[in-house]
């Protein structure tokens, strides 16, 4: 995401502020600003370039080889004679050959602000051709033709490549994309009134498309297969479910596993938060508004990449307020690794304590690398594989978020988790959150056995290694005079790796969590009577460091020429990285001891529970659902708040219905079978007896934010009642998303 604001930025500086006068001197800008009216006419007369392409070459016939210039090879052959029919058959006139002339684009309205593309009809001219003879059917062939017309005006820089005008030309298969250029630059010599047109556009092979699409290859097969297995498998366990066993506390385990009926019912029980000092509710309202906060933000970036008629805007967009919650959205993984560390914590103290010191590591790490790789592998050959399936667009390759190519070489990366170290092309780049949190998690026990062993002097420990990683942090971006707005895009993709996709450099959170978990583990059961007077300022110094850490940089948002200097820079990206959790501490303290208000009343409501069980699959998902949308748009759109937001509405709620489908196919039953394989060792009577006192709510509580602790010997293992479905279990380390800019 990183990288995408700042092309986005670069692109509207060059078009917006000026860039284009300042590749000149004053006088040779005046000069130019004389003949501009003239170059703009000679712009305006292309605007009828399908038709004048007809007037052209009306009159084509096999036997104008001489068009061809030196490319005489068969292909070439095929597509003169191809050319000869198209125009024969518009002279009839024939309703294909019409049809595919009328998909052609145009000049684009609105190129002086910002608009440079022109699709067409992307449908139109693949969807039509005419049966000539059995040896020869003519289909069309969607391409682009690029103009870029800043060289028009004597202008070089490489920067003004994004202001090259795009436009669409459909031409019969046969024509490559080279024959295709011979044949435009003989119309432009005319339009333009130039001898040799060559520099003044181009037509890549990489923009065409035509109907036939390559066969399906072994791996795509197998992604297919695999889903259809698993689809066909939760099938028959549900109807078995539904029609063979009414009574639900005899369905057998496997079978339940399986059961979208069983699965659904677990998913969506809500039910009433009651006082329990071990289960903080509030956890999941937080972990679902980050979550909504990176779709909403992820919609932003993609829009402002897309084909808008109004690109200009995207500046003008910057510099409103609002946009510093999109801009500095990345404040939301913070959120997710301080909730990560908290837990972690809080949970694993109370389980080294009630197994007197004894900590399982290895199963500890099978565990957690079993609940989330199966996704993560899905997701691989989903977002490799299945996307160029179901995704068709003129614009396929260049308004996508991610480039998926990478997988065929870089996928066992992800699988390993050390794609942010091991890779600079990773295979789904959103997963490197997983890879930095699953790194932590691999050096918990250590903090872990530290904390119970030594109490606060590990605690002051852990504070002194936070500073330290700071320090490193700053250090770092010190030294290699590394931008943090990026504005002019420079080294975007090694700024990223250096200060925001290593695991180092996310830590501090990370540990601020762990540090407030132990806080919590020490005062649980106590309660702390405030005055008003202390709550408020509590409130305060929370919201303080949290809009601080949102609206710092909002000034230089709002001066598009003006970047905060290195140090600035430094010191807000280091120091955002602790207030922003303390800010946190205050808000998970306060509504564990009532002083919450509404806060506590939103973030606590059992409606987030089914939310907070699909958020995982949201996040792997969501970026699925929007390459989908976005690599299919078919037409120019439109950017505006408003239209984000209905744009935003429409991809949460397919995000929502895909996880919930993979959730129920494979996040679920491979989880339930992972129970059945390593199941927790049973509770003794006493914890047995409590457990039909205790609350419902307390229950699956627990389970939800304790799952992920299942390799320690939870503190409490319940034996679950039967009215509560083991598929209840969430892992709270799982449902953690972000907000990443790494585009």
């Amino acid at each position: 995401m990183i990288k995408l604001l700042a092309i986005l930025l670069a692109m509207g500086m060059a078009m917006v502020q000026g860039a284009l006068p300042t590749q000149l001197s004053n006088n040779q800008w005046t000069q130019h600003d004389v003949s501009s009216m003239a170059d703009y006419e000679r712009l305006l007369d292309l605007r009828s370039l399908a038709m004048e392409f007809y007037r052209e070459f009306r009159n084509i016939s096999t036997a104008d080889v001489h068009l061809l210039g030196e490319r005489i090879g068969s292909q070439d052959l095929q597509c003169l004679a191809d050319m000869a029919q198209f125009m024969s058959a518009l002279s009839a006139p024939k309703a294909w050959a019409l049809k595919m002339l009328d998909a052609w684009g145009t000049i684009p309205s609105g190129y002086l602000i910002g608009n440079r593309v022109d699709m067409g009809n992307y449908r139109e001219c693949l969807s039509e051709g005419g049966m000539l003879t059995s040896s020869q059917d003519i289909q069309g062939k969607y391409c682009f033709m690029e103009l870029p017309v800043a060289k028009w005006l004597g202008f070089t820089s490489e920067l003004l490549a994004v202001t090259n005008i795009r436009t669409a030309v459909c031409l019969p298969s046969s024509c490559s994309a080279g024959t295709m250029e011979l044949f435009l630059k003989q119309l432009l010599k005319r339009l333009l009134g130039v001898s040799d047109p060559t520099n003044l556009f181009s037509i890549s092979e990489t923009s065409c498309r035509i109907k036939e699409k390559a066969p399906w290859d072994g791996l795509t097969i197998f992604t297919v297969v695999l889903l259809s297995v698993f689809g066909v498998t939760v099938i028959l366990c549900t109807l078995y479910d539904y029609f063979l066993c009414p009574e639900q506390e005899k369905l057998p385990r496997p079978i339940g596993a399986f059961s979208a009926r069983a699965t659904s019912r677990s998913l969506f029980t809500i039910v009433e938060n009651t006082a329990n000092p071990n289960v903080i509710h509030c956890l999941n309202g937080m972990r679902c508004m980050s979550l909504i906060w990176v779709i909403l933000s992820h919609e932003y970036i993609i829009n402002m990449k897309g084909p808008a008629i109004n690109p200009a805007d995207n500046l003008r967009w910057a510099t409103q307020l609002f946009s510093s919650f999109i801009l500095y959205g990345t404040l939301s993984v913070d959120t997710f690794f301080f909730i990560s560390g908290l837990l972690l914590v809080s949970i694993g103290l109370r389980s080294i304590e009630k197994n007197k010191g004894k900590l399982n590591v290895p199963l500890m790490y099978l565990h957690r690398y079993l609940r989330l790789t199966p996704i993560v592998a899905v997701a691989i050959l989903a977002f490799y594989k299945m996307i160029p399936l179901i995704a068709d667009g003129p614009m396929y390759d260049d308004i996508g978020f991610f480039d998926y190519s990478g997988c065929k070489m870089t996928w066992y990366w992800t699988l390993l988790y050390v794609q942010n170290y091991a890779t600079s092309d990773v295979c789904v780049p959103h997963t490197w959150y997983l890879a930095v949190d699953m790194q932590l998690y691999i050096l918990s026990p250590i903090l872990l056995i530290a904390l119970y062993k030594w109490g606060k002097k590990a605690a002051g420990g852990i504070l002194v290694v936070t500073l330290l990683l700071s320090a490193c942090l700053f250090a770092t971006i010190m030294v290699n005079d590394f931008p943090v707005m990026f504005k002019n895009g420079i080294q975007a993709q090694v700024v990223q790796r250096k200060i925001y996709t290593a695991t180092h450099t996310h830590a501090a959170p990370w540990l601020v969590g762990t540090m407030f978990g132990y806080l919590l583990h020490l005062m649980r059961g106590r309660r702390f009577k405030l005055s008003l007077l202390a709550t408020w300022a509590g409130w305060l110094l929370c919201l303080a460091p949290l809009f601080t850490s949102i609206f710092a940089l909002y000034p230089y948002s709002k001066l598009l020429g003006k970047s905060p200097s290195v140090l600035q820079g430094a010191l807000y990206y280091t120091l955002v990285r602790i207030a922003w959790p303390l800010g946190l501490c205050w808000v998970v303290f306060a509504c564990m001891q009532g002083y919450g208000s509404l806060a506590n009343s939103f973030l606590s409501s059992p409606l987030w529970q089914p939310l907070s069980k699909l958020s995982y699959g949201a996040y792997i998902w969501h970026i699925f659902v929007v390459e989908v949308a976005n690599r299919s748009v078919q037409t120019n759109t439109y950017f505006s708040n408003y239209q984000v937001m209905l744009n935003f509405w429409s991809t949460f709620g397919f995000t929502l219905l895909m996880s919930y489908v993979l959730y129920v196919l494979i996040e679920a039953p491979l989880e339930a079978l992972e129970r059945i394989m390593f199941p927790n060792r049973r509770s003794p009577p006493a914890a047995k007896d409590q457990l039909h006192i205790e609350s419902r709510t307390e229950v699956v509580d627990q389970m939800d934010q304790m799952d992920h602790m299942d390799g320690m010997d939870q503190v409490v293992q319940h034996e679950k009642r039967s009215d509560i479905q083991p598929d209840l279990e969430t892992s709270a380390n799982k449902t953690e998303t972000d907000l990443e800019l790494s585009n």
